[in-house]
């Protein structure tokens, strides 16, 4: 796998546009719907905040560890918050899939499942990696149950392994999904979404 380039990623009333300066605003009030910010176990920026996520995200994909995205609602055309590939290690054709977050009204509707779809899609079919990641917060179980509602696997716990953006320190859920699970994991997830279209 080469370094991934940016790309723009749609389907299911959802793009995923390449993070750009010129999401500042919306990301601000995907943010703010729900005040992300304040929930101690995630990394959601505040309003203040966005302008330097959005130049550390740009500068993660410059040095070829990171490819960011912002969420777009097509029939709203709201911006509904934000995702990115990170940790790419393309020697051994390894992406994570991480940094997500959608403003309240978009939690818990077909937007996560569409965006995983998109990325997953992309890593597997377009960039043929041999295994996806995810990673979250201990303490975060919504995400837990998300991620483990696509159909990956929990590969373990690191403990006391990264700090949280109060300072606390976080064990670290790790979960994968391989190259030959793809087919079974697409085929869950398109079902989702057809069924979530009915």
């Amino acid at each position: 796998m080469n370094k991934p380039d940016p790309v723009t990623l749609e389907g299911y009333d959802i793009r995923l546009e390449p993070l750009a300066l010129d999401h500042h605003n919306g990301l601000i009030a995907a943010a703010s719907d729900g005040h992300l910010w304040e929930l101690w176990f995630t990394s959601v920026p505040k309003p203040g905040e966005v302008k330097a996520y959005i130049a550390n995200a740009l500068a993660g994909q410059e040095a070829g560890q990171m490819l960011p995205w912002a969420v777009r609602h097509l029939s709203s055309h709201a911006i509904v918050g934000s995702t990115r590939y990170h940790d790419i290690i393309a020697s051994i054709d390894r992406v994570e899939i991480g940094y997500t977050w959608y403003g309240r009204t978009w939690q818990r509707t077909h937007v996560n499942t569409a965006c995983k779809l998109l990325l997953l899609r992309h890593a597997f079919d377009g960039l043929k990696c041999k295994v996806v990641g995810f990673r979250t917060d201990n303490f975060n179980m919504a995400s837990q149950r998300a991620i483990e509602a696509l159909g990956a696997k929990r590969d373990g716990t690191i403990r006391h392994y990264q700090a949280r953006p109060d300072g606390t320190v976080r064990d670290t859920v790790i979960y994968s999904i391989l190259a030959s699970e793809w087919p079974d994991v697409k085929r869950h997830l398109e079902l989702r979404l057809n069924r979530s279209n009915e």
